[in-house]
Protein backbone atom coordinates (compact mmCIF):
# COMPACT_ATOMS: atom_id res chain seq x y z
CA UNK A 1 0.00 0.00 0.00
CA UNK A 2 1.23 3.25 -1.15
CA UNK A 3 1.44 6.24 1.74
CA UNK A 4 0.97 9.51 1.48
CA UNK A 5 4.78 11.46 2.35
CA UNK A 6 5.45 14.45 4.48
CA UNK A 7 8.45 16.36 3.75
CA UNK A 8 10.31 18.53 6.35
CA UNK A 9 10.27 22.41 5.47
CA UNK A 10 13.63 24.23 5.77
CA UNK A 11 14.55 27.64 4.13
CA UNK A 12 11.21 27.74 2.27
CA UNK A 13 11.54 24.49 0.53
CA UNK A 14 10.26 21.53 0.88
CA UNK A 15 12.62 18.37 1.51
CA UNK A 16 13.35 14.88 2.65
CA UNK A 17 15.93 14.71 5.47
CA UNK A 18 19.95 14.78 4.35
CA UNK A 19 20.33 11.13 5.07
CA UNK A 20 17.18 10.05 3.26
CA UNK A 21 15.52 8.40 6.78
CA UNK A 22 11.41 8.11 6.94
CA UNK A 23 8.76 7.34 9.38
CA UNK A 24 5.76 6.11 9.59
CA UNK A 25 3.35 7.37 11.43
CA UNK A 26 0.24 5.35 12.96
CA UNK A 27 -3.87 5.96 13.09
CA UNK A 28 -4.57 5.77 16.77
CA UNK A 29 -7.91 4.49 15.70
CA UNK A 30 -7.03 1.07 14.38
CA UNK A 31 -3.16 0.89 14.86
CA UNK A 32 -2.37 0.98 11.35
CA UNK A 33 0.37 2.95 8.70
CA UNK A 34 -1.50 6.05 7.57
CA UNK A 35 1.77 8.31 5.93
CA UNK A 36 5.31 8.39 5.81
CA UNK A 37 7.37 11.27 6.90
CA UNK A 38 10.84 12.55 6.01
CA UNK A 39 13.16 12.54 9.30
CA UNK A 40 15.32 15.20 10.23
CA UNK A 41 19.05 14.90 11.02
CA UNK A 42 21.63 17.56 12.31
CA UNK A 43 22.75 18.41 9.01
CA UNK A 44 19.01 19.51 8.71
CA UNK A 45 19.08 21.54 11.45
CA UNK A 46 22.43 22.89 11.05
CA UNK A 47 20.88 24.45 7.56
CA UNK A 48 17.47 25.46 8.90
CA UNK A 49 19.55 27.44 11.54
CA UNK A 50 22.06 28.74 9.07
CA UNK A 51 18.51 29.80 7.51
CA UNK A 52 17.71 31.78 10.13
CA UNK A 53 20.32 33.80 10.71
CA UNK A 54 20.50 34.95 7.66
CA UNK A 55 17.41 36.36 7.46
CA UNK A 56 17.30 38.00 10.05
CA UNK A 57 20.40 39.59 8.62
CA UNK A 58 18.92 40.35 5.34
CA UNK A 59 16.95 43.55 4.71
CA UNK A 60 13.75 41.76 3.15
CA UNK A 61 13.20 40.61 7.41
CA UNK A 62 15.14 42.77 9.09
CA UNK A 63 14.05 45.81 7.68
CA UNK A 64 10.45 45.29 7.28
CA UNK A 65 8.26 47.21 9.22
CA UNK A 66 6.68 45.99 12.14
CA UNK A 67 2.83 46.91 10.62
CA UNK A 68 3.99 44.84 7.63
CA UNK A 69 4.67 41.52 9.73
CA UNK A 70 1.73 41.88 11.04
CA UNK A 71 -0.07 41.99 7.82
CA UNK A 72 1.52 38.57 7.22
CA UNK A 73 0.55 37.05 10.16
CA UNK A 74 -3.44 38.43 9.25
CA UNK A 75 -2.94 36.34 6.31
CA UNK A 76 -1.23 33.50 8.07
CA UNK A 77 -4.50 33.14 10.14
CA UNK A 78 -6.92 33.89 7.37
CA UNK A 79 -4.87 30.71 5.77
CA UNK A 80 -5.81 28.87 8.66
CA UNK A 81 -9.07 29.93 9.35
CA UNK A 82 -9.91 28.91 5.62
CA UNK A 83 -8.08 25.16 5.87
CA UNK A 84 -9.11 24.61 9.74
CA UNK A 85 -11.37 21.58 8.38
CA UNK A 86 -8.21 19.76 6.32
CA UNK A 87 -5.89 20.43 9.02
CA UNK A 88 -8.36 18.94 11.97
CA UNK A 89 -9.10 16.11 9.77
CA UNK A 90 -4.72 15.22 8.91
CA UNK A 91 -4.61 15.47 13.29
CA UNK A 92 -7.47 13.68 13.51
CA UNK A 93 -6.50 10.46 11.57
CA UNK A 94 -2.70 10.94 13.04
CA UNK A 95 -3.36 11.73 16.94
CA UNK A 96 -6.99 10.25 17.57
CA UNK A 97 -8.01 13.17 18.86
CA UNK A 98 -11.91 14.01 17.55
CA UNK A 99 -12.42 15.70 14.34
CA UNK A 100 -14.62 17.73 16.17
CA UNK A 101 -12.34 19.11 18.92
CA UNK A 102 -9.65 19.23 16.16
CA UNK A 103 -11.35 21.08 13.38
CA UNK A 104 -12.84 23.80 15.71
CA UNK A 105 -9.61 24.16 17.79
CA UNK A 106 -7.68 24.74 14.90
CA UNK A 107 -10.24 27.38 13.52
CA UNK A 108 -9.64 29.33 16.98
CA UNK A 109 -6.34 29.41 16.65
CA UNK A 110 -6.25 31.34 14.03
CA UNK A 111 -7.45 34.34 16.57
CA UNK A 112 -3.99 33.94 18.22
CA UNK A 113 -2.10 34.68 15.10
CA UNK A 114 -4.47 37.30 14.40
CA UNK A 115 -3.96 38.89 17.84
CA UNK A 116 -0.91 38.93 17.37
CA UNK A 117 -0.39 40.70 14.22
CA UNK A 118 -2.31 43.14 15.93
CA UNK A 119 0.28 43.50 18.69
CA UNK A 120 3.23 43.19 15.95
CA UNK A 121 3.49 47.22 16.02
CA UNK A 122 2.30 47.62 19.37
CA UNK A 123 6.02 46.87 20.21
CA UNK A 124 7.07 49.78 22.08
CA UNK A 125 10.30 51.48 24.04
CA UNK A 126 10.40 53.96 25.74
CA UNK A 127 12.32 57.85 26.34
CA UNK A 128 14.06 57.41 30.02
CA UNK A 129 13.82 60.28 32.39
CA UNK A 130 17.57 60.26 32.72
CA UNK A 131 19.70 61.94 35.88
CA UNK A 132 22.15 63.92 33.61
CA UNK A 133 22.03 66.90 31.73
CA UNK A 134 23.01 67.15 27.91
CA UNK A 135 21.36 63.14 26.89
CA UNK A 136 18.56 61.62 25.38
CA UNK A 137 18.32 58.30 26.38
CA UNK A 138 15.43 55.87 24.87
CA UNK A 139 15.36 52.24 24.96
CA UNK A 140 13.66 49.91 21.72
CA UNK A 141 12.58 45.72 21.53
CA UNK A 142 14.97 43.98 19.44
CA UNK A 143 13.96 40.53 17.67
CA UNK A 144 15.54 37.91 20.16
CA UNK A 145 17.06 36.11 17.76
CA UNK A 146 16.83 32.43 16.49
CA UNK A 147 14.29 30.89 18.07
CA UNK A 148 13.60 26.84 18.27
CA UNK A 149 10.27 25.76 19.49
CA UNK A 150 9.18 22.24 20.60
CA UNK A 151 5.91 21.36 20.68
CA UNK A 152 4.14 17.76 21.59
CA UNK A 153 1.25 16.11 19.76
CA UNK A 154 -1.48 16.34 21.85
CA UNK A 155 -2.42 20.42 20.98
CA UNK A 156 -0.35 21.24 18.13
CA UNK A 157 -1.84 24.10 15.96
CA UNK A 158 -2.60 25.56 19.57
CA UNK A 159 0.78 25.30 21.14
CA UNK A 160 2.37 26.17 18.02
CA UNK A 161 0.08 29.39 17.73
CA UNK A 162 1.54 30.52 21.07
CA UNK A 163 4.92 30.45 20.35
CA UNK A 164 5.13 31.11 16.43
CA UNK A 165 2.06 34.28 16.69
CA UNK A 166 4.85 36.10 18.89
CA UNK A 167 8.24 35.53 17.56
CA UNK A 168 6.96 36.17 13.72
CA UNK A 169 5.65 39.74 15.51
CA UNK A 170 8.69 40.35 17.37
CA UNK A 171 10.81 39.52 14.02
CA UNK A 172 12.05 36.21 14.98
CA UNK A 173 13.10 33.86 12.96
CA UNK A 174 12.32 30.28 14.38
CA UNK A 175 12.76 26.70 13.62
CA UNK A 176 9.37 24.38 14.99
CA UNK A 177 10.60 20.41 15.83
CA UNK A 178 7.43 18.74 15.93
CA UNK A 179 6.47 15.69 17.35
CA UNK A 180 8.06 12.59 15.89
CA UNK A 181 4.59 10.43 17.35
CA UNK A 182 2.13 12.30 14.82
CA UNK A 183 3.59 15.35 12.96
CA UNK A 184 1.99 14.88 9.62
CA UNK A 185 -0.35 18.43 10.32
CA UNK A 186 2.35 20.29 11.06
CA UNK A 187 4.10 19.36 8.01
CA UNK A 188 0.91 20.19 6.48
CA UNK A 189 0.66 23.70 7.94
CA UNK A 190 4.13 24.59 6.60
CA UNK A 191 2.12 24.82 2.87
CA UNK A 192 0.42 27.91 5.05
CA UNK A 193 3.12 29.32 6.14
CA UNK A 194 4.69 29.57 2.50
CA UNK A 195 1.44 30.20 0.89
CA UNK A 196 1.50 33.44 3.46
CA UNK A 197 4.82 34.81 2.24
CA UNK A 198 7.33 35.02 4.79
CA UNK A 199 10.75 35.47 3.76
CA UNK A 200 12.72 32.19 3.15
CA UNK A 201 14.40 30.94 6.32
CA UNK A 202 11.75 33.10 8.43
CA UNK A 203 10.53 29.75 9.36
CA UNK A 204 11.31 25.98 9.45
CA UNK A 205 9.35 23.16 10.72
CA UNK A 206 11.22 19.70 11.34
CA UNK A 207 10.59 16.01 12.81
CA UNK A 208 12.31 13.11 13.92
CA UNK A 209 13.59 11.58 17.16
CA UNK A 210 15.94 13.63 19.96
CA UNK A 211 19.32 12.15 18.84
CA UNK A 212 18.73 13.56 14.85
CA UNK A 213 16.60 16.41 15.35
CA UNK A 214 15.91 17.98 19.39
CA UNK A 215 19.33 17.60 20.88
CA UNK A 216 21.12 19.49 17.50
CA UNK A 217 18.20 22.57 17.75
CA UNK A 218 17.85 22.89 21.06
CA UNK A 219 21.87 22.65 21.81
CA UNK A 220 22.62 24.97 18.62
CA UNK A 221 25.38 27.67 19.15
CA UNK A 222 23.12 29.59 16.75
CA UNK A 223 20.27 29.98 18.98
CA UNK A 224 18.75 32.46 21.07
CA UNK A 225 15.81 31.25 22.55
CA UNK A 226 14.13 27.84 23.28
CA UNK A 227 10.28 27.28 24.20
CA UNK A 228 9.39 23.85 24.77
CA UNK A 229 5.98 22.25 25.68
CA UNK A 230 6.60 18.49 26.74
CA UNK A 231 7.31 16.74 30.23
CA UNK A 232 9.12 17.24 32.82
CA UNK A 233 12.46 14.52 32.20
CA UNK A 234 12.77 15.86 28.87
CA UNK A 235 13.12 19.28 29.57
CA UNK A 236 15.82 18.82 31.84
CA UNK A 237 17.54 17.47 28.71
CA UNK A 238 16.94 20.52 27.26
CA UNK A 239 18.03 23.05 30.09
CA UNK A 240 21.21 21.43 30.25
CA UNK A 241 21.62 21.40 26.25
CA UNK A 242 20.83 25.40 26.94
CA UNK A 243 24.02 25.94 28.58
CA UNK A 244 25.40 25.41 25.71
CA UNK A 245 24.07 28.00 24.05
CA UNK A 246 22.58 30.14 26.99
CA UNK A 247 19.36 30.38 25.08
CA UNK A 248 16.52 31.95 27.01
CA UNK A 249 14.52 28.94 27.77
CA UNK A 250 10.83 28.65 28.73
CA UNK A 251 8.89 25.84 29.57
CA UNK A 252 5.55 24.19 30.03
CA UNK A 253 5.54 20.60 31.31
CA UNK A 254 2.05 19.70 32.18
CA UNK A 255 0.93 18.53 35.09
CA UNK A 256 -1.32 17.11 37.87
CA UNK A 257 -4.29 19.70 38.33
CA UNK A 258 -6.63 19.94 41.21
CA UNK A 259 -10.55 20.58 41.03
CA UNK A 260 -12.01 21.51 44.57
CA UNK A 261 -15.58 20.87 44.41
CA UNK A 262 -16.99 22.50 47.47
CA UNK A 263 -20.31 21.30 49.30
CA UNK A 264 -22.25 24.26 48.08
CA UNK A 265 -21.36 24.01 44.55
CA UNK A 266 -23.55 23.20 41.31
CA UNK A 267 -23.33 19.77 41.65
CA UNK A 268 -24.30 19.51 38.00
CA UNK A 269 -22.17 21.82 36.97
CA UNK A 270 -19.04 20.57 39.00
CA UNK A 271 -20.10 16.70 37.49
CA UNK A 272 -19.64 18.59 34.16
CA UNK A 273 -17.03 19.95 34.61
CA UNK A 274 -14.83 17.46 36.07
CA UNK A 275 -15.89 14.77 33.14
CA UNK A 276 -14.83 17.95 30.40
CA UNK A 277 -11.64 18.16 32.58
CA UNK A 278 -10.40 14.23 32.52
CA UNK A 279 -12.39 12.60 29.28
CA UNK A 280 -12.38 15.32 27.09
CA UNK A 281 -9.54 14.91 24.92
CA UNK A 282 -9.31 11.54 26.25
CA UNK A 283 -8.03 13.01 29.00
CA UNK A 284 -4.62 14.05 26.87
CA UNK A 285 -4.70 17.30 27.98
CA UNK A 286 -1.82 18.93 29.90
CA UNK A 287 -4.47 20.82 32.23
CA UNK A 288 -6.24 17.64 32.81
CA UNK A 289 -7.94 18.08 36.35
CA UNK A 290 -6.69 14.52 36.49
CA UNK A 291 -7.12 15.13 40.60
CA UNK A 292 -10.77 15.93 42.10
CA UNK A 293 -11.50 17.14 45.40
CA UNK A 294 -14.35 16.81 46.83
CA UNK A 295 -15.88 17.78 49.98
CA UNK A 296 -17.27 15.08 52.12
CA UNK A 297 -20.78 15.63 52.51
CA UNK A 298 -21.28 15.70 48.98
CA UNK A 299 -18.96 12.62 47.25
CA UNK A 300 -21.16 9.99 47.25
CA UNK A 301 -23.57 12.27 45.22
CA UNK A 302 -21.64 13.54 42.75
CA UNK A 303 -19.85 10.22 42.08
CA UNK A 304 -23.93 9.51 41.26
CA UNK A 305 -23.92 12.30 39.33
CA UNK A 306 -21.05 11.38 37.46
CA UNK A 307 -21.47 7.79 36.70
CA UNK A 308 -24.96 8.22 35.31
CA UNK A 309 -23.30 11.35 33.50
CA UNK A 310 -20.74 8.92 31.94
CA UNK A 311 -22.79 5.96 30.51
CA UNK A 312 -23.59 8.36 28.06
CA UNK A 313 -20.16 8.83 27.03
CA UNK A 314 -19.52 7.20 23.30
CA UNK A 315 -15.83 5.70 22.66
CA UNK A 316 -15.48 5.01 19.00
CA UNK A 317 -14.44 6.11 15.56
CA UNK A 318 -12.87 9.85 15.99
CA UNK A 319 -14.11 10.76 12.89
CA UNK A 320 -17.39 10.05 13.66
CA UNK A 321 -18.96 13.34 14.57
CA UNK A 322 -20.94 11.36 17.37
CA UNK A 323 -18.56 10.49 19.16
CA UNK A 324 -17.45 11.77 22.64
CA UNK A 325 -13.90 9.90 23.22
CA UNK A 326 -11.66 8.23 21.10
CA UNK A 327 -8.40 6.28 21.38
CA UNK A 328 -4.93 7.26 22.78
CA UNK A 329 -2.58 8.35 20.73
CA UNK A 330 -0.25 5.71 21.46
CA UNK A 331 -0.85 2.01 22.72
CA UNK A 332 2.25 2.59 25.81
CA UNK A 333 -0.55 5.11 27.44
CA UNK A 334 -2.54 1.97 27.71
CA UNK A 335 -0.40 -0.01 29.42
CA UNK A 336 1.21 2.97 31.54
CA UNK A 337 -2.62 3.82 32.67
CA UNK A 338 -3.48 0.11 33.73
CA UNK A 339 0.17 -0.26 35.38
CA UNK A 340 -1.01 2.95 37.53
CA UNK A 341 -4.83 1.70 38.40
CA UNK A 342 -3.18 -1.51 39.98
CA UNK A 343 -0.72 -0.08 41.90
CA UNK A 344 -3.83 2.21 42.97
CA UNK A 345 -6.19 -0.83 43.82
CA UNK A 346 -3.75 -2.37 45.77
CA UNK A 347 -3.59 0.99 47.67
CA UNK A 348 -7.04 0.46 48.32
CA UNK A 349 -8.80 2.44 45.57
CA UNK A 350 -12.31 1.90 44.48
CA UNK A 351 -12.52 1.56 40.68
CA UNK A 352 -16.13 2.49 40.23
CA UNK A 353 -16.29 2.36 36.18
CA UNK A 354 -14.04 2.01 33.32
CA UNK A 355 -10.34 0.58 34.25
CA UNK A 356 -9.93 -1.65 31.22
CA UNK A 357 -8.70 -1.09 27.32
CA UNK A 358 -11.55 -1.72 24.73
CA UNK A 359 -11.38 -4.73 23.15
CA UNK A 360 -10.88 -4.75 18.81
CA UNK A 361 -8.15 -2.37 17.11
CA UNK A 362 -7.09 0.78 17.85
CA UNK A 363 -5.58 2.11 21.12
CA UNK A 364 -8.77 2.85 23.22
CA UNK A 365 -9.43 3.34 26.69
CA UNK A 366 -12.50 3.17 28.79
CA UNK A 367 -13.27 6.40 30.59
CA UNK A 368 -12.28 5.59 34.09
CA UNK A 369 -13.20 6.92 37.72
CA UNK A 370 -11.53 6.23 41.05
CA UNK A 371 -12.25 6.56 44.08
CA UNK A 372 -9.06 7.10 46.07
CA UNK A 373 -8.64 6.59 49.79
CA UNK A 374 -5.83 8.45 50.98
CA UNK A 375 -3.58 11.41 48.88
CA UNK A 376 -0.83 9.08 48.49
CA UNK A 377 -2.93 6.90 45.89
CA UNK A 378 -0.76 6.36 42.66
CA UNK A 379 -3.11 8.13 40.48
CA UNK A 380 -3.04 10.82 42.21
CA UNK A 381 0.39 11.80 41.21
CA UNK A 382 1.20 10.15 37.81
CA UNK A 383 0.46 12.04 35.06
CA UNK A 384 -1.07 9.74 32.70
CA UNK A 385 -2.47 10.76 29.49
CA UNK A 386 -5.86 9.01 29.58
CA UNK A 387 -9.49 9.02 30.40
CA UNK A 388 -9.12 8.56 34.25
CA UNK A 389 -10.39 10.54 37.23
CA UNK A 390 -9.20 10.39 40.62
CA UNK A 391 -11.88 11.36 43.67
CA UNK A 392 -10.34 12.22 47.07
CA UNK A 393 -12.94 13.85 49.61
CA UNK A 394 -11.98 16.39 51.87
CA UNK A 395 -13.78 17.87 55.08
CA UNK A 396 -12.87 21.58 55.56
CA UNK A 397 -11.34 24.08 53.24
CA UNK A 398 -7.71 24.23 54.65
CA UNK A 399 -7.51 20.20 53.91
CA UNK A 400 -8.33 20.69 50.22
CA UNK A 401 -6.25 23.16 49.96
CA UNK A 402 -3.10 21.23 51.53
CA UNK A 403 -4.14 18.07 49.39
CA UNK A 404 -4.59 20.47 46.15
CA UNK A 405 -0.73 22.14 47.10
CA UNK A 406 1.08 18.94 47.79
CA UNK A 407 2.47 17.68 44.42
CA UNK A 408 5.41 19.24 42.34
CA UNK A 409 3.30 20.56 39.52
CA UNK A 410 0.99 23.66 39.28
CA UNK A 411 -0.20 24.42 35.96
CA UNK A 412 -4.15 24.31 36.35
CA UNK A 413 -6.48 24.34 38.88
CA UNK A 414 -10.50 24.58 39.50
CA UNK A 415 -12.92 25.42 42.48
CA UNK A 416 -16.75 24.98 42.35
CA UNK A 417 -18.82 26.43 44.67
CA UNK A 418 -21.16 29.43 44.48
CA UNK A 419 -19.59 31.24 47.67
CA UNK A 420 -17.65 34.53 45.67
CA UNK A 421 -15.97 35.00 49.43
CA UNK A 422 -14.45 31.44 48.99
CA UNK A 423 -13.53 31.35 45.23
CA UNK A 424 -11.34 34.33 46.04
CA UNK A 425 -9.68 33.07 49.03
CA UNK A 426 -9.15 29.30 47.57
CA UNK A 427 -7.77 30.40 44.19
CA UNK A 428 -5.63 33.01 45.71
CA UNK A 429 -3.66 29.92 47.77
CA UNK A 430 -4.01 27.09 45.21
CA UNK A 431 -0.27 27.12 43.61
CA UNK A 432 -1.19 27.01 40.23
CA UNK A 433 -0.24 29.33 36.52
CA UNK A 434 -4.46 29.10 36.31
CA UNK A 435 -7.44 28.89 38.27
CA UNK A 436 -11.11 28.11 37.01
CA UNK A 437 -13.74 28.72 38.78
CA UNK A 438 -17.06 27.09 38.62
CA UNK A 439 -15.58 26.49 34.90
CA UNK A 440 -12.48 24.48 33.24
CA UNK A 441 -10.00 24.26 30.41
CA UNK A 442 -11.05 27.66 29.02
CA UNK A 443 -8.65 29.55 26.51
CA UNK A 444 -8.11 32.82 24.94
CA UNK A 445 -5.16 34.52 23.23
CA UNK A 446 -5.67 37.55 25.69
CA UNK A 447 -5.01 35.42 28.97
CA UNK A 448 -1.70 34.10 29.64
CA UNK A 449 -1.07 30.24 29.97
CA UNK A 450 2.18 28.78 31.78
CA UNK A 451 3.11 27.11 35.21
CA UNK A 452 4.67 26.86 38.98
CA UNK A 453 6.88 24.52 40.42
CA UNK A 454 7.63 21.44 37.80
CA UNK A 455 4.90 22.84 35.45
CA UNK A 456 7.47 25.17 34.48
CA UNK A 457 8.13 28.59 33.87
CA UNK A 458 7.53 31.31 31.32
CA UNK A 459 3.96 32.44 30.16
CA UNK A 460 2.53 32.05 26.37
CA UNK A 461 -0.32 33.67 25.18
CA UNK A 462 -1.34 37.72 26.46
CA UNK A 463 0.04 40.90 25.57
CA UNK A 464 3.73 40.30 27.42
CA UNK A 465 4.60 36.64 26.06
CA UNK A 466 5.81 38.82 23.16
CA UNK A 467 8.25 40.81 24.99
CA UNK A 468 9.36 37.53 25.60
CA UNK A 469 10.71 37.08 22.35
CA UNK A 470 12.39 40.87 22.12
CA UNK A 471 15.63 41.91 23.84
CA UNK A 472 15.89 45.51 25.32
CA UNK A 473 18.38 47.79 23.84
CA UNK A 474 19.74 51.21 25.76
CA UNK A 475 20.76 54.15 23.68
CA UNK A 476 22.35 56.88 24.69
CA UNK A 477 22.76 60.68 22.52
CA UNK A 478 25.10 63.29 24.19
CA UNK A 479 22.69 66.03 23.08
CA UNK A 480 25.54 68.90 23.88
CA UNK A 481 26.86 71.42 21.20
CA UNK A 482 30.65 70.49 23.53
CA UNK A 483 32.95 67.81 23.13
CA UNK A 484 32.80 64.94 24.89
CA UNK A 485 35.04 65.83 28.50
CA UNK A 486 38.24 64.62 29.15
CA UNK A 487 37.85 60.89 31.26
CA UNK A 488 40.71 61.32 33.21
CA UNK A 489 39.53 65.18 34.28
CA UNK A 490 36.99 64.23 36.98
CA UNK A 491 34.97 66.99 38.16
Amino acid sequence: MTHPHYQLYIDGAFCDGATGAMALSENPANGQPWASFACTAPADIDRAIAAARRVLDTPEWRDMTQTARGKLLFKLADLIEAHAGELGRLETIDSGKLLAETSSQTKYVADYYRYYAGLADKIEGAVLPIDKPDMHVFTTRMPIGVVAAVVPWNAQMFLTATKLGPALAAGCAIILKASEIAPIPMLEFAKLIDQAGFPKGVVSIVTGDAENCAIPLTRHPDVDRIAFTGGPETARHVIRNSAENFAVTTLELGGKSPILVFEDADLDSAANGLIAANFGASGQSCVAGSRGLIQRSVLTTLIAKITEKSKHIVVGDPLDSTTHVGPLCTHAQIARIQDTLDKAKSQGATLHFGGAPLQGTGNYMSPTLVECAHNDTETLKVEMFGPVMSLIPFDTEEEALAIANSTAFGLGSGVFTQNIARAHRVSKRIKSGICWINTYRAISPIAPFGGFNQSGYGREAGQEAILDYTRTKTTWINTSEEPMANPFVMR
